[in-house]
């Protein structure tokens, strides 16, 4: 938790106002046992209403001081923790904008929900807390120890004894309940994860009448957390039984020991009622201790778990000695790449095995294969998402590791197999990529992805806002805005990722149209699935386990690649059976 501490260094001054006037609060709440006992003995026993008057508006007096005390601590402190816990998740929130593919594939994106949530409200009401209870609770317990000493050394020696067990018994509990605070959190990960994923995939579900497996998997993690949670909460629940048994044996001792010296003269009356409230101020703050260390438990978990986060180093960033400005035509060379999803040194099967070829400046490349056979993965290592075990990816000559991520990418577009929308108008949607790009040429990459006439059906066109993910639009709908959004970058590079899969066969073939004419000049790779979608690129990809198999033109491949007949003739099979 100490390494977060920079984030209150801006707001120093309610950091230190609160503690300041929660002292005050303190120094207030101690004197008013000492003036309630010179009203019972100098009042109350002399039968002096004077003083009891003029010792009781004083009494109210200094009330109102430690009301202004607490007020302003809790205001102050409030400031401090919450702007704390905003700048840490904005923080968190940038951290997690820089990771590559492969960091992100350490975290469950629930885990990373929890961590950006819950996580930080842990920690954030640790520092509010810290600044008000942790400040009070340990100044109460010196102060009202020195004032019952003062008032009887020989009854102090009964707080000399609870003192001791207390501390033990809290040092106990913090022991017992501190790994069980870790996992709690992890089982809210899962929590998390499952609730993420449904809710992404929740017409999945409905489709397949998944909704009773659904619920039983969430059960099941639900349970889990919550038998874990309660693991941990009966640990935590020792404390209050066990501090509360002290608390009240101890004022009995008081009460016993005390009644028998004011039996000898040696402690009067109001002096005995100042001890016992001493020893309760004194001992019920050692019990807010308590219940504070249980917090800072369940924080230190949760401040591990952010700064897991911090520490990471991001295995994909610009290299010291980048160089801008040497992205021209769009020459793509693969240079015996190899590539696999391992992280850490952790040794994975090869998804992609000594991949070469050249895709020259404007050519259109085909990438045909088999489900996992490595074509989104080869078009990944494009914009660096990934970076490669082994080998180059050369752009215009220059190897991608050495340009600067900001340049490289805005010079590539790219239209992934699923295709995600943002909640707000279509027409920021579209230009996602450059925030800057005027209407037209926002209609233009529309009109070249086919989008342009149904967003006019809509009843704001441009400035319709989609629900979350685009919920209200179609599939087809959605890659063709997907693909608007790739080409208003007029990209020097632009990858098709398998992206009109939802699209009919007359539209895929206006899309293609409109990008011969708007992309003419661009490099463009497209995975897809059907080779009539294809068979006019300038360079065909046949990938089978990670390997090229074959590359060439259509009519290259029809005459020197099995594996490329092989699909040919499987899809004109089914197209003449359809057409049958």
């Amino acid at each position: 938790m100490w390494k977060l501490k920079r984030y209150l260094r801006p707001y120093w001054v309610a950091t230190l106002l609160a503690p300041l006037l929660m002292i005050l609060e303190v120094y207030m709440d101690l004197l008013q046992p000492k003036l309630m006992a010179s009203i019972v003995n100098d009042g109350i026993m002399q039968g002096n209403l004077p003083h009891i008057q003029s010792t009781g508006a004083m009494m109210l007096g200094i009330a109102l001081i430690g009301l202004i005390g607490g007020a302003g601590c809790t205001l102050f402190s409030s400031i401090a923790a919450q702007n704390f816990g905003a700048d840490v998740r904005k923080d968190l929130f940038a951290k997690v904008q820089t990771f590559s593919f492969r960091n992100l594939d350490r975290f469950s994106t629930g885990s990373l929900v929890t961590r950006l949530t819950q996580d930080i409200v842990q920690i954030q009401l640790l520092v509010q807390m810290t600044l008000r209870i942790l400040v009070r609770a340990p100044l109460l317990i010196v102060g009202s120890f020195v004032m019952a000493m003062l008032i009887s050394p020989r009854l102090g020696l009964i707080l000399i004894v609870a003192i001791p067990l207390l501390s033990l018994t809290l040092y106990t509990l913090i022991r017992l309940s501190f790994p069980l605070f870790a996992k709690v959190q992890a089982k809210l990960d899962g929590v998390n994860t499952v609730l993420q994923e449904n809710l992404s995939g929740i017409r999945v579900v409905k489709a397949f009448v998944r909704s009773a497996y659904e619920q039983s998997r969430f059960g099941r993690a639900n349970r889990d957390y919550t038998d874990m949670a309660l693991k941990a909460a009966r640990v935590v629940a020792f404390n209050m039984p066990i501090m509360t048994l002290i608390l009240n044996l101890s004022i009995v001792a008081v009460l016993w020991f005390g009644g028998a010296q004011n039996w000898e003269g040696s402690l009067s009356i109001g002096e005995l009622a100042a001890f016992i409230n001493y020893v309760m101020q004194l001992l019920s703050s050692l019990m807010m201790v308590g219940m504070m260390l249980v917090n800072v438990s369940r924080a230190k978990v949760s401040a591990d778990r952010i700064n897991e986060v911090f520490a990471v180093q991001p295995d994909i960033a610009d290299a010291p000695d980048a160089r801008r400005d040497c992205i021209r035509s769009g020459q793509v060379v693969f240079d015996r790449v190899s590539f696999s999803y391992g992280s850490d040194g952790e040794k994975t099967k090869l998804v992609l095995e000594d991949i070469s070829f050249t895709a020259e400046a404007g050519q259109t490349v085909a990438i045909l294969g088999a489900i996992g056979s490595g074509k989104t993965s080869l078009v990944s290592l494009i914009p660096r998402l990934y970076e490669p075990d082994s080998g180059r990816v050369l752009i215009d000559g220059a190897d991608v590791s050495k340009l600067p991520l900001d340049e490289l990418r805005s010079h590539i577009g790219m239209v992934l197999q699923q295709s995600i929308l943002f909640t707000g108008p279509i027409r920021d949607n579209i230009r996602f990529g450059k925030p800057d790009a005027t209407l037209e040429e926002v209609e233009a990459a529309a009109k070249a992805a086919q989008a342009h006439d149904f967003i006019m059906e809509l009843p704001d066109g441009y400035d319709t806002v989609l629900g979350q993910r685009g919920v209200n639009l179609s599939g087809g709908q959605k890659q063709r805005i997907a693909i608007a959004r790739a080409l208003v970058l007029r990209p020097a590079i632009l990858i098709l990722d398998d992206s009109t899969s939802a699209v009919d066969l007359r539209t895929e073939a206006l899309i293609q149209q409109a990008l011969g004419e708007l992309m003419e000049r661009s490099t463009c790779f497209v995975i897809a699935q059907r080779i009539s979608s294809v068979r006019q690129a300038d360079l065909i990809l046949v990938l089978e386990d990670g390997r090229i198999t074959a590359q060439g033109t259509h009519d290259e491949l029809i005459r020197s690649s099995a594996v490329y007949q092989d699909i040919y003739r499987s899809q004109q099979t089914k197209e003449d059976a359809l057409h049958g």
